[in-house]
């Protein structure tokens, strides 16, 4: 069951419901979008579908049960297939209800282990939600190369496996290795970041982020930024950083990472003094 958010009041009830993208049913062409996640990345739907790759959308909210207990399998799925640079397209679409910050935080909170798929919540996850008519969460949809809805709603899900399932004949949808460091568009990553939670000092590692100028910044919750910190001119070569986190109050912060202006990866921690 899914879960629904009912009217303009968040009441979250379960349901069991069929054609969840309402507005594109199976065989129908759907309309170019364009929306952009909480790292600044943009992706458009004809863009993708020049480049022959399929897109696969993950509806969701927060603290919708359903979606925590299956964020798992969709970011397995992500990592499996090369992180967004092989066939598939991997894209979280937040309902709308929550800030970035959560936006960022629900696949680091409910699928720790793997790779965590690009999320978008300000920057037009409320708009696409109410396009595609989605009422139920999660809706997972598959689009093609050609912008055809191939399923509207693939339910119910038991595993990565499920995903794959849907896969059309003839796709060829490959499995293939993420890449690591800075991505094509420049976004650096954390390779580790401990101990968490903590009661003051963080050490994050960067790995091997290249010639690049990063900086990371605190956030808190409500998405003010209370804290930040210039990491200089990196090497090629793997690096360690410490950040001292002992003046925050209690609760929980995005660390996020930048590169000359190029939004990178966030982590989310936890201060417990």
């Amino acid at each position: 069951m899914r879960s629904s958010l009912l009217c303009s009041i968040a009441i979250l009830v379960s349901t069991l419901a069929n054609a969840q993208a309402a507005n594109y049913p199976n065989g129908s062409t759907v309309a170019d979008f364009t929306v952009t996640d909480t790292h600044g990345q943009v992706h458009n739907l004809n863009a993708y579908g020049a480049q022959g790759k399929y897109v696969l959308l993950d509806f969701f909210f927060y603290n919708c049960g359903p979606c925590q207990s299956h964020a798992p399998y969709y970011s397995e799925l992500y990592q499996t297939y090369g992180c967004n640079g092989g066939d598939l397209i991997c894209i979280e679409i937040d309902n709308g209800t929550d800030t970035d910050v959560l936006t960022e935080a629900f696949s680091e909170d409910f699928a720790p282990g793997f790779s965590h798929p690009p999320a978008v919540g300000t920057g037009g996850g409320g708009d696409l939600t109410n396009t595609f008519g989605v009422t139920a969460f999660p809706t997972f949809c598959l689009i093609s190369p050609a912008r055809v809805m191939i399923n509207q709603d693939i339910w119910p899900v038991s595993n990565m496996g499920t995903f794959v399932a849907a896969f059309p004949a003839g796709s060829d949808i490959t499995p293939q290795a993420c890449a690591v460091g800075i991505t094509e568009t420049g976004a650096p990553v954390f390779s580790n970041v401990f101990p968490n939670p903590t009661s003051g000092g963080i050490t994050f590692d960067l790995g091997s982020t290249g010639n690049a100028r990063l900086s990371v910044e605190v956030i808190d919750l409500v998405g003010h930024q209370v804290m930040r910190m210039d990491l200089g001119r990196t090497s090629s070569s793997a690096s360690t950083r410490t950040l001292d986190l002992g003046s925050l109050s209690d609760g929980q912060y995005l660390l996020q990472l930048w590169n000359d202006g190029v939004r990178g990866e966030a982590r989310r921690v936890t201060v417990a003094h």
